[in-house]
């Protein structure tokens, strides 16, 4: 029976990107537990992704306005709510199947910190016993209103393989707590015991991830097998908006190639593996490093047979010809390039370097070898105008790539979270911290964001009609609220893309062919659509983006 389990919670939002939810960092502290002695179990709510929609929270009832009805046509955002995962109650009965003494919660994000404590709750229910200890990055961030609530018995802030083995161990008499690394505690009679964060000095120490203890076929792409990796920890660099990039940021650590190669090695034992997604801040940082690494995935792979990505960005001034060459060769199918912003004074306030060039070298030569790429930007930051993002998302217009809009988010211990507490521009609440709640700003700043988030999707289906061959509509008058049923989403794109471009109005349809406008900002549509009267719109190279 297992000693202790470790828990990933639900979530809810509008969405969820199931592929970026694998859980790495669970499988790495439970693989250092095991590697002591304990036993262990992983219960991953998120696993399957079952999906249940529930109604708005009252605190995000604007968006109901904000997104509009349910959109059938390309350039729909948001629209329904949802319970992403297994139950509350139903994740709490898993936990208390093995009897666990000890319950480990993750909480990496602010946004969703309620449901990391309503799990919390539930387990408390069902383990009254047992000790509950929660971590990640908000629990890191900020310790206090986690310990806030009541059924939390302790917090450990930073890196968890390390300091869970050192409490288990305290907790089962093998230790003192006050030497648990990253710990916090309660004082008696009052206050926090709060030691300093924890980060691994030496990752190649740490046994590979626990990979058995994951429901891998959850996490699987075209019916193949797929795996998370993070080759290295923290970054180098200190852009304003990330958790890196604040002083009190771990150092930038990498492992050695021999490490990761055994992970990779361990994930396609007895699986059929086919996707490899490192997670990465900056895998090309170190070009010795990342060659090594590729030759030695290289060696393990026949050519064509696993695809490689690092959604999580990829800085092009790291990458070169030669180097993309050995990307393409070893699996590299479609680069996410981190722009940020092309807008020279932005990049300083984002602490940035200026990437223009060098992202316009990487999407010429990944043209060149047939590779695609999603080029990211930054909108709805803390002093952030909706024009700078306007002309960013004319810039990757002009480019062979997809458009990626990142809305702005507060992340605590960020330069941007502190700029956002000084011009009085955080949300109330942790809900309201999430992307899909256009957290900065006021209604009219968020209506901007909404804008261009629409404009966003309206660019990139124009960009997948060049791919496809297919003409971009002439200017037309929409007459009428309705355009006909159909299920044709593309002849639908085509039709309100046309009335957009004759009128510059962002509209939305249902699959009666009711056609509404949406809420969007008009000054922003209209300096869009003149835009593209003279703008030279670059196909993506996506050829199955429609």
């Amino acid at each position: 029976m297992p000693q202790i389990c470790l828990i990933q919670p639900p979530i809810r939002d509008f969405y969820l990107t199931a592929k970026r939810t694998f859980p790495a960092g669970l499988a790495g502290i439970a693989a250092a537990l095991r590697a002591a002695g304990f036993t262990v179990a992983l219960v991953d709510a998120l696993a399957g992704a079952k999906r249940r929609v529930k109604p708005l929270p009252p605190e995000l009832a604007d968006l109901e306005d904000m997104y509009g009805p349910p959109d059938q046509s390309p350039f729909g955002l948001f629209s329904t709510w949802a319970h992403h995962g297994a139950g509350f109650d139903t994740v709490a009965r898993r936990a208390a199947e093995g009897r666990p003494f000890l319950v480990g919660i993750s909480s990496l994000f602010t946004a969703y910190a309620d449901e990391a404590l309503a799990t919390v709750e539930a387990v408390r229910r069902h383990l009254p016993g047992a000790r509950i200890v929660v971590g990640g990055h908000h629990a890191t961030a900020l310790p206090e209103q986690v310990m806030a609530c009541p059924s939390v018995d302790f917090v450990i802030r930073g890196e968890g393989e390390e300091a869970m083995v050192a409490l288990a161990r305290a907790l089962t008499g093998q230790g003192d707590l006050e030497n648990v690394p990253g710990l916090v505690r309660r004082r008696s009679p009052g206050g926090l015991w709060m030691n300093p964060a924890v980060w691994v000095a030496d990752l190649d120490r740490l046994p590979p991830a626990a990979l058995d203890l994951v429901a891998r076929q959850a996490y699987r792409r075209g019916g193949r097998g797929a795996v998370q990796i993070t080759a290295s920890r923290g970054c180098p660099y200190r852009c304003s908006y990330c958790a890196f990039g604040d002083e009190t940021a771990p150092p930038y650590r990498r492992r050695s190639v021999a490490s990761v190669l055994a992970e990779i090695d361990g994930a396609a034992a007895g699986e059929d593996l086919g996707f490899i997604d490192f997670e990465d801040e900056n895998l090309s940082l170190d070009r010795g490093w990342f060659v090594s690494l590729l030759e030695g995935i290289r060696r393990r792979f026949a050519p064509g047979t696993v695809e490689l990505r690092a959604m999580n960005g990829l800085m092009p001034s790291t990458l070169d010809d030669a180097l993309l060459d050995l990307m393409q060769a070893v699996g590299f199918r479609s680069l996410n390039l981190s722009l940020g912003t092309a807008v020279r004074r932005r990049t300083r306030f984002f602490r940035r370097p200026d990437l223009r060039r060098d992202f316009d070298r990487v999407l010429s030569a990944a043209a060149c070898r047939g590779m695609t790429a999603v080029g990211y930007i930054i909108i709805g930051g803390p002093g952030q105008p909706a024009g700078e993002s306007l002309s960013d998302l004319l810039f990757l217009a002009r480019r062979p790539v997809l458009a990626g809009l990142s809305v702005y988010y507060p992340v605590p211990q960020t330069l941007d979270f502190e700029r956002c507490r000084e011009m009085g521009l955080l949300p109330s609440t942790f809900a309201r911290m999430r992307a899909t709640a256009l957290p900065v700003g006021d209604d009219l700043a968020r209506r901007r964001t909404a804008t261009l988030l629409r404009l966003g999707r309206l660019l990139n289906f124009i960009k997948a009609l060049k791919d496809g061959g297919a003409p971009v509509p002439a200017p037309m008058p929409l007459d009428g609220e309705s355009i006909g049923a159909t299920d044709d989403r593309l002849a639908l794109g085509h039709r309100l893309l046309a009335a957009f471009l004759h009128d510059g109005k962002m509209r939305g349809a249902d699959a009666a062919g009711k056609v509404w406008s949406h809420s969007c900002d008009a000054v922003l549509t209209e300096r869009f659509r003149r835009a593209l009267c003279h703008v030279p719109v670059c196909p993506s190279g996506h050829r199955s983006f429609l």
